[in-house]
């Protein structure tokens, strides 16, 4: 519910009274010569320092016998004295202070309401001495309030709101006793010492509103008993209200707003009958709404929102009969709503949004026909709507978004003629979108989205020609989008994504000149996009979002969609588009998220997209584009996603990309890159994701990386990398999901140092030239789940450690030197032959087996184990001669990794065995 915000001049019945009792002189006499030319030349002098304007064309020492009569804003009194400068509203601009105010001692009324007078207000305003009424309000002046204000001591009437004036407000306003209205809203106004402020006797409206006044209540309103205004509201009042407060009993309207003022809702608010207007928002009240406000029977609007109330509304606030507005949004209001709520006839303004009110609405809420606005979002409300709608013909906001209502929108809704904004979104409606919609025809903004409606898009909202915006996306509506919505040439907004919608768009769209968000992403739409798009605009190519991503599009974008200056976010990913990416993209200064994944797009990267400096996600993965990165992507500061996966791109990689301090993710995989790994990518340190796999890139692996400490993944395979892996990235202690080094041609051995990774799960190396010992120290990378050294030069023991002894055997393959056994012979490798046969007949790594074989032979005992048991249980049992040679195959992998090196064939013998097949097998149980 958009918050109600109320007329600049809410009291404007109030100060029309007042205005009525201040005495005003329309005299015909003939000003007195000396007096006349004085004053006149005064003003005359004024008015050439002012901007020319016609207003003031009679303004002339040549008609000076009409200066009482027809000089414009001028009045005199009864002895032909100026008495009254009244220039509201006359679209003067310059400075008061060039105003001679010396001459024009006679004075009793300034009005300057509503010009452009500018700098501060002169310290000679304190020569006005008759001064009654005085009116400076919403000009443009600055300066603090001259001390010298408190010689207008037969002032009545001061109004400086909506300035920039500044400072503290001046004690010496306390002379003006006989003032009764004061206005200091709206400016920059600082908090005095309020002790210096007296009683002041006949004031009956005050205005401090809207100023940076602090700490806690001024005492000394309190002592103005005469009051019946008072707005203290937008500052930064702390503390209670103070209890002397109710004691002003004239009170009519109470405004303390948008302060941090606390307490509970006090009871001695009955103290004051004659109260109208109770304007709390946007503090920190608490407590319950008490039964005792309906001793404020004359009480029309109360406004509580954005406070800490809680509990239930009263039912006794049905008897608030003359009740026209009631905002309680954003509490923690907790109840059902109460029936009694319904008698309060003459509501036009309903809030009760953002708050957990439950339950079904009221059946009495259907006498409420006055209301033009109601707003009951965010909250837990249920039921169905449609018996109320035919009841509340007069809205222009109907708001139940976030809810659970469910039931069908009934045909009545076209009764609400007058509505400017329907938000349905979030709840559980059903049905289709009633076709009495399109009645709607002063609708702004009609938003059903996020709701269940199915069937299809009725074509009669194309009626509503004053749309801004159109929201239906989230709901499982069908068919195609009809033509009509084309005739909504206002509509800004457009969004229909997640529904279930076929068919191409409409060539009409291309009347849609005003469209800004243009957003159909998850449905089934099909075709080419009209490619004259934005060209009927009057003011070029206007979107700023444009998602059409996961449907069926193909052929060419639209060629505007290149000047399209104001571009924000685009999305065509999972499509298939076509063309030459530099056809269709320019230089977008706005543009912050672009999507273009998964397309036929070819082409190259222009250099023009350096330009686009608010970019912070950049996709263009598994397309067709070719060429070199632009360095000039090294300019994009902002950006936070670099991802161009699965292309031809070609070339190095800049070095400028150094600079892109806020990248997390930089995904290059599958192109044909080259060149060496720039040492600048170890400045990027908020790097999270690094995919340079699947390219030419050769050198060495830079040390730098390991400056990267952000990186959860880190992917460098099928390259050409070459050299020792830098000990620095076992630094990288985030690493998380994968480091993926393998199909390179890498030496040396594996860095100690990566035992720090403990929290790494995939790790692999495979397919490289590395050497030496795993090193134990890798039995801290207690996360692993999968890892691949095989295919290295690696020699000596595995760690012994769980994490290595129960991986897969073509975890180590094709390391000619490396085994499970602490004393490393030369009959190792038959060892690494014994494993990989057993794995292949058990269908699981053979470790538990071998460990078993091993102690039983440690304490000269037989286990007692059946091949049957020990073949994959997953396939049907052997038999006949391949039963044989399955018994023959495990007989002598099991010969393989005896436990003492010693005692194992050497290759040479088990390959000539295996290729004779002339040993007997085994019937009896398996020992060994």
């Amino acid at each position: 519910m958009k918050k109600w915000v109320p007329n600049s001049d809410i009291f404007g019945s109030e100060l029309a009274e007042f205005g009525n009792s201040v005495p005003i002189y329309t005299p015909n006499s003939t000003p007195s010569s000396a007096s006349a030319t004085t004053e006149a030349t005064a003003l005359v002098k004024w008015k050439n320092t002012l901007s020319p304007s016609p207003v003031l064309n009679s303004w002339s020492l040549n008609n000076l016998r009409n200066l009482c009569r027809s000089w414009t804003g001028i009045q005199c009194n009864s002895g032909g004295s100026v008495s009254q400068i009244n220039l509201p509203n006359s679209n003067l601009t310059g400075a008061i202070s060039h105003l001679d105010f010396s001459s024009l001692a006679n004075l009793t009324t300034l009005n300057l309401n509503g010009n452009s007078f500018n700098g501060t207000i002169p310290t000679s305003i304190g020569n006005l001495t008759k001064l009654v009424f005085f009116d400076l309000s919403e000009n443009l002046l600055d300066g603090s309030i001259p001390l010298e204000i408190g010689n207008l001591r037969e002032i009545q009437y001061i109004s400086i709101f909506n300035n920039s004036l500044n400072g503290e407000i001046p004690y010496q306003i306390g002379n003006l006793q006989k003032v009764r209205y004061l206005n200091l809203g709206s400016n920059y106004l600082e908090t005095p010492d309020w002790s210096r402020f007296p009683n002041f006797p006949f004031l009956t409206h005050l205005m401090f509103n809207d100023n940076n006044i602090t700490l806690e209540f001024p005492d000394f309103i309190t002592t103005c008993l005469n009051l019946t205004l008072l707005d203290l509201s937008q500052n930064n009042l702390i503390g209670q209200i103070p209890e002397s407060l109710f004691n002003l009993v004239k009170l009519k309207y109470l405004n303390l707003a948008f302060n941090s003022l606390q307490g509970n809702f006090s009871t001695n608010l009955t103290k004051l009958p004659k109260l109208k207007d109770l304007r709390l928002e946007s503090n920190l009240f608490s407590g319950h709404i008490l039964d005792s406000i309906t001793f404020l029977p004359n009480l029309e609007i109360l406004h509580l929102f954005n406070n800490l109330f809680q509990g239930e509304i009263p039912p006794e606030i049905g008897q608030l009969r003359r009740l026209q507005e009631l905002d309680l949004q954003q509490n923690g209001f907790n109840s059902t709503i109460p029936a009694e709520l319904g008698l309060c006839t003459n509501l036009t303004f309903l809030a009760l949004a953002v708050n957990s009110f439950t339950g079904p609405l009221p059946l009495s809420f259907s006498n409420l026909t006055e209301l033009t606005d109601l707003g009951i979002s965010d909250n837990s409300l249920s039921g169905d709507i449609s018996p109320f709608i035919r009841s509340w013909t007069k809205l222009t906001s109907l708001q139940v978004q976030s809810n659970h209502f469910t039931g069908e929108v009934p045909p009545e809704i076209g009764l609400l003629t007058n509505l400017n904004y329907l938000y349905l979104y979030n709840n559980s409606f059903s049905g289709q979108i009633p076709p009495e919609v399109g009645n709607l025809q002063h609708l702004l903004k009609l938003d059903l989205s996020t709701n269940q409606f199915s069937g299809e898009i009725p074509s009669t909202l194309g009626n509503l020609t004053k749309l801004l915006l159109l929201n239906l996306f989230s709901n499982n509506l069908t068919g195609t989008i009809p033509s009509a919505i084309g005739d909504l040439n206002l509509l800004e907004t457009l969004d229909l994504n997640t529904n279930q919608l076929r068919g191409q768009i409409p060539e009409s769209f291309s009347n849609l000149t005003s469209l800004s968000t243009l957003s159909v992403f998850i449905n089934n739409l099909s075709g080419i996009l009209p490619q004259d798009f934005g060209q009927n605009s009057p003011h070029g190519f206007a979107f700023d979002h444009f998602t059409v991503n996961n449907n069926r599009f193909s052929g060419l974008l639209p060629q505007c969609l290149k000047n399209c200056s104001g571009l924000r976010r685009v999305r065509l990913e999972n499509n298939r588009f076509s063309g030459n990416i530099s056809d269709v993209f320019g230089v977008h200064p706005q543009l912050d998220f672009v999507s273009l994944s998964s397309n036929q797009f070819t082409g190259q990267l222009d250099a023009e997209w350096g330009q686009c400096e608010q970019l912070t996600n950049i996709q263009m993965d598994n397309n067709k584009i070719s060429g070199p990165i632009p360095v000039e992507l090294g300019n994009l500061t902002q950006l936070g996603v670099l991802v161009l996966d699965s292309n031809k791109l070609t070339g190095e990689v800049p070095v400028e990309f150094g600079k892109l301090e806020q990248l997390f993710n930089l995904s290059l995989s599958n192109n044909q890159l080259s060149g060496e790994i720039p040492t600048a990518v170890g400045r990027l340190t908020k790097l999270q994701h690094l995919d340079l796999s699947g390219n030419k890139f050769g050198g060495n692996i830079p040390e730098e990386l390991g400056n990267c400490e952000g990186l959860l993944n880190l992917k460098l395979s099928n390259n050409l990398l070459s050299g020792e892996i830098p000990s620095e990235l076992g630094d990288l202690t985030r690493l998380q999901i994968v480091l993926d080094l393998s199909n390179n041609s890498l030496s040396g051995n594996i860095p100690s140092s990566f035992g720090s990774l403990t929290t790494l799960e995939i790790f692999n190396v495979s397919h490289n030239n590395l050497s030496g010992r795993i090193p134990t120290a890798l039995l801290g990378m207690i996360s692993l789940s999968d890892f691949d050294f095989s295919y290295n030069n690696l020699s000596g023991p595995i760690p012994t450690g769980d994490i290595f002894r129960k991986a897969p055997a073509k975890a180590y393959i094709e390391n000619s030197e490396l085994a499970l056994t602490m004393k490393v012979t030369e009959k190792s490798d038959v060892y690494s032959f014994g494993v990989v046969a057993l794995e292949t007949m058990m269908g699981r790594h053979p470790g538990d087996l071998i460990s078993t074989l091993s102690a039983n032979s440690a304490l000269h005992s037989e286990p007692d184990v059946f091949l049957k048991d020990l073949l994959d249980q997953r396939l049907s049992s052997p038999a006949g001669k391949t039963a044989e040679e399955i018994v023959y195959v495990v007989t002598m992998a099991l010969s393989c990794v005896r436990t003492i090196p010693e005692l194992r064939p050497n290759m040479r013998f088990v390959a000539q065995e295996l290729s004779a097949r002339d040993r007997p097998y085994l019937l009896q149980p398996l020992q060994t």
